[in-house]
């Protein structure tokens, strides 16, 4: 492409340093077919989707009825997958971002449909929600009669007011991840926690798969994570590493995702094959498909 030469003399989002490389050229596969670059930081080791669209045109690339965290009930393989997966999920992240935690506030940002919330609220948090997209602000309240802000209202939010701030697979849509990260340090009282879930770049199906690999979504993720990756965005703020988690049920459903974009047949089957090797060989190295990293705000 025309573009890319020239990207590559642009500064790092994140560090700032001109040292972004082209990677390789990224296909959307769940909506636009567009293709877009991607570039790799050689000094942070992040990668960033450039160029980035406009905010107008950015929105564009969520109005699908088939983009399931936003989207009730849908009908067919992938969705039901999803939806399963999700149930399986939700429970599982609870337990792990409550953990040691005396029950407070929470903050889920792109709560997309509020299922986080609503299982916390059952367990006697108070819970609030940020998320962009008015048509899930909307079944969120419709659905758990739970009031949802726009992520712009972040900066509102009162210091230190939050006991837990999560982000379930969002850092990677955000524009500014640096901008968010210094809010969410702002608004999160001392000792809480940020728990935040990505995709890993490093990971076994992402190297499988390579440019058809589910997991680089663009251009909605606008950046790309691995544990390095993070870890050198994160040592930018005063939060202190409690620990790592494996999302391991991430594997099988990115893997069917993929399978689909390959066009491949049994994709159910190859991609319960592909999700269990991934996971087998994340054991060695901790790569796996999805991890989730939990920080806590030193007093």
């Amino acid at each position: 492409m025309e573009h890319s030469k020239e990207k590559m003399q642009e500064s790092c989002p994140i560090c700032q340093s001109k040292t972004l490389v082209h990677a390789f050229h990224v296909k959307d596969h769940f909506l636009s077919q567009e293709e877009f670059d991607l570039f790799r930081c050689k000094t942070c080791d992040v990668i960033v989707t450039l160029p980035v669209p406009e905010p107008d045109k950015l929105e564009s690339y969520y109005e699908s009825r088939e983009y399931f965290s936003h989207g009730g009930n849908k009908k067919g393989l992938v969705p039901a997958s999803y939806n399963f997966i999700k149930g399986i999920n939700i429970k599982k992240k609870y337990l792990q971002s409550t953990k040691g935690l005396e029950l407070g506030e929470v903050l889920d940002i792109g709560c997309g449909i509020g299922d986080f919330l609503a299982y916390s609220k059952t367990k006697g948090w108070k819970v609030s929600g940020l998320e962009p997209n008015k048509h899930a602000r909307q079944i969120v309240k419709q659905q758990h009669k739970i009031e949802v802000e726009d992520v712009s209202q972040i900066s509102k939010l009162p210091d230190e007011s939050f006991s837990l701030v999560t982000l379930f697979h969002v850092l990677e849509h955000v524009i500014d991840p640096l901008e968010m990260i210094r809010e969410i340090h702002r608004i999160l009282k001392p000792e809480g926690r940020l728990v935040i879930a990505l995709p890993n770049n490093e990971s076994w199906d992402a190297k499988f798969y390579k440019e058809v690999w589910a997991g680089w979504d663009v251009p909605r993720h606008l950046f790309h994570f691995n544990p390095r990756s993070i870890s050198n965005l994160m040592s930018r703020f005063p939060f202190q590493s409690e620990l790592n988690k494996p999302m391991i049920w991430d594997a099988y459903y990115v893997s069917l995702l993929s399978e689909k974009y390959k066009k491949k047949s049994f994709p159910i089957v190859r991609a319960a094959f592909m999700g269990f090797i991934s996971n087998c060989k994340a054991k060695r190295k901790e790569n796996y498909s999805s991890v989730m990293y939990f920080y806590k705000k030193p007093v």
